[in-house]
């Protein structure tokens, strides 16, 4: 890709030609995209990004004396010659974070072009729906890739994550690799962050998929006004043409459904309580999963869900849409369902406590909480317990509210660090007890998470039931600037071994 080329793929204005990068050339070679400074290369394009803590055009000058070809930045910077003797072409656009995500489309030679990507996007239960998806598509004999919490999964490779949806250069060489690697379908999971910040711009998605909209990240987008429309823009401001599969059960779902009827386009619904598209009827369920016949537009389908709870129905109910709309049959869909393997740590059931149960989940809204306790109480005949707490130096207004939705629903509950970050976990736990205790005081407070789940598991008798929540199958817990080894999953098969056999 040649300078022009990049200027034209981010609708840019070359400005400040400057002096050439040793080659004589107004239209030099551009070798990479990168929003880094730090670890920007010789030939690359630098994108002074703004809108977060730091101002991308600080850093500039550093980018210049690694040997950045160009800067694409919002406003013209003066910049003085490098030690290498060349001051890099700049490229001026409106938007450095959208030029940024088009820049990686271009770069990598549009890979979504040739990899059919669908974006899932909701509060809860992106991650479920994703690997569902794929367990679909794969039954019916295609290639398939997954993006997002708990990593990259695509041709034999499993890659850690650092961001559920990542940066756009990463991304985009993810979808050309996949590409390059015979994948067919993308599954991609598209936080609000995501939205915001414009890093899925330039994706003609295949389809979009919306799960729920309920309070998270209000540390960032301050109301939940702001976080829903947020989550709409992904379906109301599409540039291509696709699948729109939503949950019409939830408000925010509602409104997308009206907004793309107004622009002409439908939505294919899904839900349980209202007329919808498709729609499902719960026959069994059980703590191994749930049984349940599916209605897609009168042509019916029984399924076989590996995964416990209404809210998981909801999640195999989205993933079955969309294979139906892409023409799957309905028996290869139920095969897909029934052999799927569910994301670590999602209502993840744990054996080895006699007559007990227990399971590790990703809950960590008070809505995701609430659905993750019913969903888990219908298999309770002594006490139902919950051990969760809440992540430091995020959406400090949940933290009550998850007090509340523990003390409603559960029996007694474990108060503990989830990821403290900078914060001291004890004022963490403290915050959850104000809500916790106006509803119940059956609960205590125990910081240390491991001792936490071995005093939890120790006490599990005949009947009962353990909700280990908020961390799912993270292997870190995050303290004060460092990830320690850790996951639940782990720390609660020790517990059941320290115990030994009682029952």
């Amino acid at each position: 890709m040649r300078l022009k080329d990049l200027a034209t793929a981010i609708n840019g204005t070359i400005v400040l030609s400057g002096e050439s990068n040793g080659s004589g050339s107004d239209n030099p070679e551009i070798t990479g995209v990168s929003c880094d400074s730090r670890y920007i290369r010789e030939g690359e394009a630098f994108f002074c990004l703004t809108g977060g803590s730091l101002d991308g055009g600080d850093f500039a000058a550093e980018a210049a004396e690694c040997g950045a070809a160009a800067i694409v930045t919002e406003k013209a910077i003066a910049l003085p010659k490098s030690a290498r003797g060349n001051v890099p072409k700049q490229i001026l656009v409106p938007d450095t974070r959208k030029a940024m995500s088009l820049a990686a489309c271009a770069f990598y030679g549009y890979p979504a072009n040739d990899v059919k990507t669908v974006g899932v996007t909701g509060t809860n239960g992106k991650t479920t729906i994703t690997y569902l998806l794929s367990a679909i598509f794969e039954a019916a004999g295609k290639k398939t890739g997954v993006i997002g919490t708990t990593g990259l999964v695509y041709a034999g490779k499993k890659i850690d994550p650092a961001l559920t949806t990542p940066d756009p250069a990463f991304l985009q060489k993810t979808l050309a690799d996949m590409r390059d690697h015979g994948v067919e379908y993308a599954f991609l999971e598209v936080s609000a962050h995501a939205v915001h910040y414009e890093k899925i711009a330039g994706i003609p998605f295949y389809a979009r998929i919306f799960t729920n909209c309920t309070q998270d990240h209000l540390d960032f987008f301050k109301t939940m006004e702001r976080y829903a429309r947020t989550k709409e823009s992904f379906f109301l401001n599409a540039e291509s043409d696709g699948f729109f599969v939503v949950n019409t059960d939830d408000g925010t779902g509602r409104k997308i459904a009206d907004g793309l009827k107004i622009q002409g386009k439908k939505a294919f619904t899904y839900g349980l309580e209202n007329p919808s598209d498709a729609f499902a009827v719960i026959a069994d369920e059980s703590p191994a999963g749930s049984r349940c016949l599916m209605n897609f537009s009168d042509t019916l389908c029984r399924a076989a869900i590996p995964l416990a709870g209404r809210h998981n129905v909801y999640n195999a109910l989205a993933a079955a849409s969309l294979a139906f709309l892409a023409g799957i049959p309905p028996e290869t869909i139920a095969a897909g369902l029934e052999n799927a393997v569910p994301p670590r740590g999602r209502l993840q059931r744990i054996c080895g406590v006699p007559g007990a149960e227990i399971f590790i989940d990703f809950a960590h809204t008070p809505d995701g909480l609430e659905k993750s306790l019913n969903a888990v109480r219908p298999f309770c005949k002594g006490k139902l317990y919950c051990l969760f707490g809440c992540g430091g130096n995020r959406d400090h207004t949940k933290r009550p509210k998850m007090g509340e939705v523990a003390a409603k629903n559960a029996d007694f509950s474990y108060l503990t660090s989830d990821n403290p970050r900078y914060e001291d976990p004890c004022d963490i736990i403290r915050s959850i007890e104000a809500g916790y205790r106006r509803f119940s005081d059956r609960y205590v407070c125990i910081p240390d998470r491991k001792k936490a789940i071995f005093y939890a598991v120790d006490r599990l008798k005949k009947g009962d039931v353990l909700l280990i929540a908020g961390k799912g199958g993270e292997e870190y817990q995050e303290i004060m600037g460092v990830k320690y080894e850790y996951d639940d999953e782990s720390v609660t098969e020790e517990a059941i071994f320290s115990r030994g056999g009682k029952g």
